[in-house]
């Protein structure tokens, strides 16, 4: 091979190896991205006031360590309240709505708070797009023991002679939903404990659903107050009840006009068992939060 042509293929090969050793170019580098940043990219979150147009405060505060947060949405959400004494929160309660998805009107109840502490909370919803809307975190101060033993003490001086403690007794009712005892969440006894924060809610029973109770004693009975129970898709509200007594006497039906709080209605009447009917509702899960009953009990009895 002719020297020229060895040369010019040596420098060839040189080029060859050198552009087979040389680094390639470095990748441009990328912004960093906190870890919180990534954890939320591709996600739609949007501060709650968007669609709230009032104050979120927790409220009913009640001697067994309850209380309730009201909420109304203008786009129907999933929602749910993170609480505790730390910003850590450590609690979650969910609406207490047996709707379930997405909906408007919103009462989740928190429970286990103790008297005069501070806790941390924050309300957080996801709408059927997956947005999600969250508060700032807020805080609230259970009222004092002291405060509370006095609400207690109001409910225990009660005049409802259809409150367990005047003696009464629920001797019947049509259903429970999820199959829950007298006294647990949702039991008939919920409609006569005097809390705002609990109802007895049916098992689908609709226009069927009613329940019964035994005064301690016959009684002169002179008024009644009631309120229904609700859900926030339109169903389990009673719009009309009647109330029979152990003689067979129905009075009723009575109505109610919504089931945002309790109404009230003259009776006239001598019993010791009362049976309240719903004999009109939107259907469901119908039942009653409270069943007041005014009068005397007959003397000598």
């Amino acid at each position: 091979m002719p020297i020229k042509r060895v040369i010019v293929f040596l420098l060839f090969a040189l080029i060859i190896l050198a552009g087979c050793t040389a680094p390639l170019p470095a990748p441009a580098a990328s912004p960093a991205q906190s870890p919180e940043a990534a954890l939320t990219q591709g996600y739609d979150i949007r501060p709650i006031d968007d669609i709230i147009d009032a104050e979120l405060l927790v409220t009913n505060f009640a001697a067994d360590g309850t209380a309730t947060l009201p909420i109304h949405t203008a786009v129907p959400v999933a929602c749910t309240v993170v609480f505790g004494e730390t910003p850590a929160f450590g609690s979650l309660t969910l609406d207490q709505d047996m709707a379930g998805g997405t909906h408007s009107d919103h009462n989740p109840l928190l429970q286990n708070l103790d008297p005069d502490t501070e806790y941390y909370f924050r309300v957080q919803g996801v709408d059927d797009n997956g947005t999600l809307y969250l508060s700032d975190v807020m805080t609230f101060t259970t009222p004092s023991e002291a405060d509370l033993s006095v609400t207690a003490a109001e409910a225990g001086a009660t005049d409802n002679l259809a409150s367990p403690l005047m003696g009464a007794e629920i001797v019947g009712a049509s259903s429970a939903f999820g199959g829950a005892g007298v006294d647990d969440t949702w039991g008939a006894g919920s409609a006569f404990d005097g809390k705002p924060n609990t109802a007895w809610s049916s098992a689908g029973d609709g226009d069927a659903a009613w329940v019964e109770v035994a005064l301690d004693k016959p009684a002169n009975i002179n008024r009644i107050e009631i309120q229904s129970r609700s859900m926030s898709d339109g169903t389990a509200i009673t719009r009309r009840f009647t109330v029979t007594t152990d003689s067979g006497e129905t009075f009723g039906p009575f109505d109610l006009p919504d089931a945002s709080q309790m109404y009230g209605f003259d009776l006239d009447a001598t019993a010791q068992t009362l049976r309240f009917d719903l004999v009109e509702t939107t259907g469901g899960n119908t039942g009653l939060v409270d069943v007041v009953v005014y009068g005397e009990f007959v003397s000598g009895e």
